[in-house]
């Protein structure tokens, strides 16, 4: 007995945790397995399971182990229409995990927010404010005055990776925590966001490719200046309420306009030697899309916007894009992440960071760090290393 270590919670979050998984008391205690008065004295006060229980306790109700140490139950996130998939896609029954996931996004903005409180730091707000009346190229332009990229540097990133760091550790110094949702189908989401002040969130889907992650995070990042919530599509003429459909043609024409800046496509030679309404062939369309880091789509509905190609160019080319897109979705194999790369991955350098913080000021225990971020405390080293490289990759201009 002499090992046992009691985890000292606060009773309400046991019920609130097992209540929430819709299990009943003697359902719970089944899983567990304990007997169903234990699992009544604990939510009583009576008591308190040990860690290694707690930890089982966690697994039973779909919940990290961190939540139970909040000061309170934290308010469960159900953005049951605040989530971007693949056009196309109908909507379905929300799944399990994609619930999994977007209350752990709420998790962890309830770990960060009361991390702030406890470490006397003010939480960043989201600087860009913006209305459905704003012209798009202009904000396009706005925004990236205010992440500080230029076209040169745009043109710079090595490979894909190094564009998506770059660009979600813009979007995180401008005040939104980006997660990335595991466990999820890309037909079911590609992305979601909590636009609540203070420290807004955006989820995006660990399973995208690369470019699809860096234009749906812009995406849902223009929903929160506009804090405007709803179905994020790509399919911009799909029969949608009115209101609804105006909120996403902006956002993807803003993010669009982000990550391919008109005066700096217009400039092109490739460009500049088409002129107006032409078509494209597959390799020209590749060479722009390399050069800016972005989808092959997403791309040539730049051009399209800007006069560069027909609408029936582009209806002919994206039912092509969608082939092959569903063809590479089927074939998609699962990669390998070293630990204390997927913890940052996963959670993010904003929330790594804070959370690192709060270790080392001791406002959270090594366990605590270790739970917060999924991760065994032998690779903080690494971690400390990565986020080091990364600010210096996103420093290099």
């Amino acid at each position: 007995m002499g090992d046992r270590v009691d985890a000292l919670i606060e009773p309400e979050l046991l019920v609130w945790a097992r209540t929430s998984a819709a299990l009943t008391l003697q359902q719970a205690a089944k899983k567990l397995p304990v007997k169903s008065e234990r699992l009544e004295g604990w939510e009583s006060g009576h008591g308190h399971p040990t860690i290694k229980q707690l930890r089982k306790l966690a697994s039973v109700y779909k919940r990290p182990i961190a939540v139970f140490y909040l000061p309170e139950p934290p308010k469960d996130f159900s953005p049951m229409r605040d989530f971007r998939r693949f056009s196309g896609e109908g909507q379905g029954p929300v799944s399990a995990n994609l619930l999994w996931q977007m209350r752990l996004a709420s998790i962890r903005r309830d770990i960060a927010l009361d991390l702030y409180q406890t470490l006397d730091y003010e939480p960043l707000q989201p600087v860009i404010k913006a209305s459905l009346s704003k012209d798009p190229e202009t904000l396009g332009t706005e925004i990236r005055t205010r992440f500080g990229i230029s076209r040169d540097r745009q043109v710079r990133f090595r490979d894909d990776g190094e564009s998506f760091n770059w660009w979600r550790e813009a979007i995180e110094r401008n005040g939104v925590m980006v997660f990335q949702a595991t466990d999820v189908e890309t037909s079911e989401m590609r992305g979601f966001s909590i636009s609540e002040s203070p420290l807004s969130v955006i989820a995006i889907n660990n399973k995208d490719s690369l470019r699809g992650r860096v234009f749906t995070m812009l995406h849902e990042f223009v929903h929160i200046a506009v804090q405007q919530s709803g179905l994020c599509d790509l399919e911009e003429d799909e029969e949608l309420p009115p209101e609804k459909k105006n909120v996403e043609v902006f956002c993807n024409r803003v993010a669009g306009a982000v990550l391919v800046n008109k005066d700096h496509l217009l400039l092109e030679e490739l460009v500049l030697q088409k002129g107006k309404g032409a078509k494209w062939s597959d390799e020209e369309i590749s060479v722009l899309s390399n050069r800016y880091k972005v989808s092959q789509e997403t791309m040539l509905r730049r051009l399209l916007i800007l006069d560069r190609t027909t609408p029936e160019f582009y209806r002919q080319k994206r039912q092509e894009f969608e082939q092959e897109y569903a063809e590479l979705r089927r074939h998609k194999r699962e990669g390998f992440a070293l630990p204390h790369i997927r913890a940052i991955s996963n959670a993010g350098p904003s929330f790594v960071r804070l959370v690192l913080d709060g270790y080392y000021r001791e406002a959270i225990t090594s366990s605590d760090l270790s739970d917060f971020l999924n991760v065994k405390l032998k690779h903080l080293g690494k971690i400390e290393y990565e986020l080091v490289r990364r600010r210096a990759d996103v420093g290099s201009r």
